[in-house]
Order: structure tokens, then sequence, then C-alpha cells
């Protein structure tokens, strides 16, 4: 095997890529080197954990959010050791989203090469597109250059979302850099996670206006509390039944630990060892029923906020900050001062209207690759070296992360990791799915390269 197949692309630097990188040479093979392609100017951070507002708090604790599964102080003790201390009292804390960013760039520097042979070599660049050949994989960025590898593995995140007004910019950017009036009424769509980082921006920045919240059931995000997820055997877990009996037994199993004094809290997070597999034995005619009735109701008590951001949107709700409605967006009809909105209440047929000097689509993760503008995407499912899962919510990839053609066949030089993957795990958007994810895909790839 010649130079290239000692070579893997890492295509995204933000979380996934760089816990991929990591994996791939946190034992420094001589016989291996990564090269790491993104477009932003820093590495680790992608859309979630960019500098911003130091009040936008990871949703989950530090002591689950550790880069590394089989250590997990990891990032509890780089917290420890920097000079302004760990920013909290204990590993139970929840600390601002930059501040993880930060901590990611620190765990891949040290990897950087420094003569290109070997180790890690960081490109900035996008890639636009992806061919495979029966000995190696190239890949051209924007500019023209070609990158040659033995493998390359999608780690691009999420996509960000199409604007709804001409002129906005996606939901992670601060609301001074969108222009955004701050006596203007703004309609967030979407009610969860991402809407309640945006509200915080807002409120920062000093907005005085109007803001209102809106989602088919006006679901907000539960908070953490500090409890012990009690214990699931894996043999009483109904692994493989259909959705509407799987629902019915966790319901059961959730009032049982509540009638006996618990927290319902400790029953979701008991569970989370078994989500993918769960996931991956449910039909798929469950799977869909899944998404159309029971995700927005998993999504508000799993991903759940810290208690200090639940308490400021509280006061928001209470002071009359912020508005939100169960409804459904009708029309937009853009004009001199934004748009006029309608739309109509959950429950009720006729539409109400409202005028909005802007629009923020935050309506979480689950998007039709098929409509995807990241351009390496768009050209592996163009060439017809990936394919749309059934229900719409990712590309196919086998339970190794290998990327499936059109025809059905797994490739053995195309991966992906990360959200992107959500159609075969769909939990695979935290942390702590997805450092075990990347540790396994990397052990894989290092043991072929051994094995060549």
């Amino acid at each position: 095997m010649g130079p290239e197949g000692r070579h893997a692309i890492v295509i995204g630097g933000g979380a996934s890529g760089v816990l991929l990188a990591f994996q791939l040479l946190k034992t420094n093979p001589s016989d291996l080197r990564v090269t790491l392609i993104e477009k932003r100017p820093e590495i680790g951070r992608g859309l979630a954990y960019h500098a911003g507002n130091p009040e936008h708090l990871l949703n989950v604790r530090v002591t689950n959010m550790s880069a590394l599964p089989d250590d997990p102080d990891h990032f509890w003790n780089w917290l420890c050791a920097q000079p302004a201390g760990p920013l909290c009292p204990d590993p139970y804390c929840f600390v601002p989203r930059q501040t993880y960013g930060d901590y990611l760039a620190d765990l891949i520097a040290p990897l950087k090469s420094q003569d290109g042979a070997r180790g890690l070599t960081i490109v900035r660049g996008e890639c636009v597109s992806i061919r495979e050949d029966l000995s190696d994989v190239v890949v051209t960025l924007s500019d023209g250059t070609c990158i040659t590898g033995s493998t390359a593995i999608l780690a691009t995140g999420h996509d960000a979302a199409a604007p709804l007004l001409a002129g906005h910019t996606e939901p992670w950017a601060s609301p001074a850099d969108a222009g955004i009036d701050p006596n203007a009424t703004v309609l967030i769509i979407g009610t969860g996670l991402s809407m309640v980082d945006y509200v915080l921006s807002l409120l920062r920045h000093g907005h005085q206006g109007r803001i209102v919240a809106m989602s088919r059931r006006g679901l907000l995000p539960r908070a953490h509390r500090r409890i012990d997820p009690m214990r699931f055997a894996e043999s009483e877990i109904p692994f493989g039944t259909e959705i509407g009996a799987l629902l019915r037994w966790f319901r059961r199993r959730i009032e049982m630990h509540v009638a006996a004094g618990g927290d319902w809290r400790a029953t979701i997070d008991a569970i989370r060892p078994f989500t993918q597999r769960l996931w991956h034995e449910l039909p798929l005619s469950s799977r869909r029923r899944f998404l159309e009735h029971a995700r927005a109701w998993w999504d508000v008590h799993r991903h759940r906020t810290a208690p200090e951001v639940e308490a400021r949107i509280a006061d928001a709700l209470a002071m009359g900050r912020l508005t939100v409605i169960a409804g459904k967006l009708a029309t937009v009809t853009p004009n001199a001062a934004g748009a006029i909105v309608r739309y109509r209440r959950r429950g009720q047929a006729e539409t109400s209207e409202l005028q909005v000097g802007a629009i923020i689509d935050c309506t979480g993760i689950v998007r039709d690759p098929g409509a995807s503008t990241n351009p390496a995407v768009r050209s592996l499912l163009d060439q017809g070296l990936a394919r749309i899962d059934p229900l719409r919510i990712g590309i196919d990839v086998t339970r190794d992360c290998a990327i499936v053609n059109r025809g059905g066949s797994p490739s053995r030089r195309l991966y992906a990791v990360g959200p992107l993957t959500r159609a075969a795990f769909w939990e695979i958007i935290a942390v702590p799915d997805i450092r075990q994810q990347c540790a396994e895909l990397a052990a894989r790839l290092r043991a072929t390269v051994t094995a060549s």
C-alpha cells in the first residue's frame, strides 16, 4: 500500500472531527497521518462551541463531557488546570459552550504535524467534492486543491438552517451581527434548546421588543437536577417491540419510579445506554411514528437545560419578555419592516397575524439531507456514493459508520460520524455518544492500517 494508504482525511473540524482525529492519532502511530479540513478559522468549535455568549451553557454536566470515553474526568481535570480555575465548584456543574471549544482546541494542538509527513495536518478550506476510486479517495477543496488519501470521513455536523427572511443569518450569529432591530418583534420558530440560547442572546444584547417562540406543541426543554440515574438490566428492556408497546413500558417505569419517591430524570438517564440499540431494532414504521408523534416529548425530557438557564427563561416568561405559542406557521409575507406572519394556534381553525422584524429558525437538527447546502454531502449524493435513509433524516450508514451508496453497498473508504449518521444511531448529537462512536471507528481504521 502506498503513502495514501496511511492517510485519513477528516472533513469537518468541529467537535466530531476533532474527537475522531484525536482517537486516530492518540497512540501516535508512525504509519498514519490525518488531514483535518475545516472552513472556519478555529478548530473544535463548529456551530456549537464557537466563542459567543458566555451565558450559552453546555446542556450536559462537566462530568459527562470528557472527550475521552476511557477517561471520564479528563474535561474536569483540564478545567481545574486553567489559570482562572475550574469556573464551577464541582464536576456536576455546567460551563459556557465556548469553554468547551477551548478544551477541544487544546486537545488537538499537540497532535499537529511539524513536517506534514505524519501526525495531524490542518487545512483551512471547504470541501466541495469527494471521489472514491479503487485504491484511494480524492477530496477537492473550493480553491481547487486536491488531497488524496485512503479514507475520507464526513464529520460535518449540523447544516445551518436556510433563512426564512432574505438577508437573515444562521441562529448562531449574535443579534447585533444579524442586524436585528432591538425594538422589533422577533419570532423564533422552535421552542427547544436553540431557541433558549437565542433568547439569552437577545436579552444579553438589550433587546426590548417582544420575543415570540412557536412550535407545534409549544413544549419547552426541562431542566437538569442533581440526581443519579437508576439502573436498567438489559434483560428487562423490550428490544425489538413496536413503538407503542415500548413507550407504554417506559412510561410505566417512570411512573413506578416517581411513585417510589424518585425523579423522572433518573429513568430517562437510565435508558440512555440502550437508546441506540432500541432505535436500531425498532421497525421502520415505528421509527416513523416516533418521529411524528413522540419525538417532541422525548426531546424536551432527554435534552435538558442547565438549572440557571431554566431560571432565566422562567423570568423572561414571567415578565412578559418571552411568549410561547403552540401553533404552526402558515405564511410569511415580507414587507419593509420585516414580514407579516400568519399562523394557526394548536387546536384552532382560524389564523392569527403578527408583524415581525426578524424570524429565527431554531427548529432543530432533523433535516432532509436532500435539501443540504453542504457541498461535500451534495457531492456524494449527486454521484450516488451516498443515499438518503428512508426517513430522510440522515445519510444511510452501516453500524460501522460506512457510507452506503445508491445501490445499497457500504463503502470501504467513505465513512461518516456525528449528527449526519442520526438515521442509523438517532442518539448521536451529544458528545458522550459521539466520542464513543469516534473511538470505535478510529480503532477499526487503525486496525485496517496495521493489517495493511
